[in-house]
């Protein structure tokens, strides 16, 4: 997965998933830019070229790309991993996150929508201008399993639901420029806040270069575009490619069944 003379995007790369993307991408040999509110802070190799971007501010997407643009006129891989709505799960001393839609509170919504949805649809948009103009490129849009199933609550699966149809939507029309669009769904992945929280079962789970790993193998694929559409699983890719995750091991597929 030698990614050397690649140019990537980690769009939301702050911390959990997204940071280790970057890393697992950097390590692979890419020039990886790192955007996120707060990406000053956030421990990444010193390779990777942190940019502060709010992904719901318009102006400041647009102009995280025109300096990739101007750096190096091109861009070949873009990961959106940007989220919303996992914050304040805690309102009133009460866990509203498996509230019933008629009591879940709006803002979760719009959260999940705006720097979820939409801030995928606008870096997207940016990226693949250059993917085009380029005729190669991947776009991977970090999806789960709440999009096909019900899982933690209604705004959380619509908005997994959207990202997905989003995938399938601009792969249709990049498909002919001979870019590549997927949905990337994880298993449980050793982020911080997993960690924090103290009581998942650890034993199948992904560190967050994991999933920097399936998207430095699918880069790598010459038959890409036929995947270009689809939902594809990072443990699913760990078998099929032959990678592992950083301790050596490799994590068993979740299946719709499963979670």
């Amino acid at each position: 997965m030698n990614l050397q003379g690649s140019v990537a995007l980690v769009a939301g790369a702050s911390r959990g998933v997204g940071r280790g993307i970057a890393e697992a991408l950097a390590d692979a040999g890419a020039v990886v830019y790192a955007s996120g509110r707060s990406i000053e802070s956030a421990t990444l190799p010193a390779a990777v070229t942190r940019v502060r971007c709010d992904h719901t501010n318009d102006a400041e997407v647009e102009t995280l790309f025109r300096t990739i643009d101007s750096d190096h006129g091109r861009l070949d891989i873009l990961v959106n991993s940007v989220w919303g709505g996992y914050e304040r799960m805690v309102e009133g001393n009460r866990f509203t996150w498996p509230d019933p839609f008629w009591e879940q509170p709006v803002w979760r919504w719009d959260a999940m929508m705006n720097a979820g949805v939409r801030a995928a649809f606008v870096a997207s948009q940016h990226a693949a201008r250059a993917m085009v103009r380029a005729r190669r490129g991947l776009i991977a849009n970090i999806s789960v399993w709440s999009a096909q199933k019900h899982i933690g609550n209604v705004p959380y699966g619509v908005s997994k639901a959207a990202t997905d149809k989003l995938t399938a939507d601009t792969a249709h029309e990049l498909r002919p420029h001979g870019v590549s669009v997927v949905s990337l769904y994880p298993g449980l992945v050793r982020t911080e806040g997993v960690l924090a929280a103290g009581v998942f079962d650890l034993s199948n789970s992904e560190s967050p270069q994991f999933l920097g790993r399936a998207v430095a193998a699918l880069a790598t694929d010459p038959n890409l575009l036929s995947r270009s559409g689809t939902v594809v699983v990072a443990a699913a890719l760990g078998r099929e490619y032959g990678f592992t995750d950083i301790d050596g091991k490799s994590p068993s597929p979740l299946t719709l069944a499963d979670v």
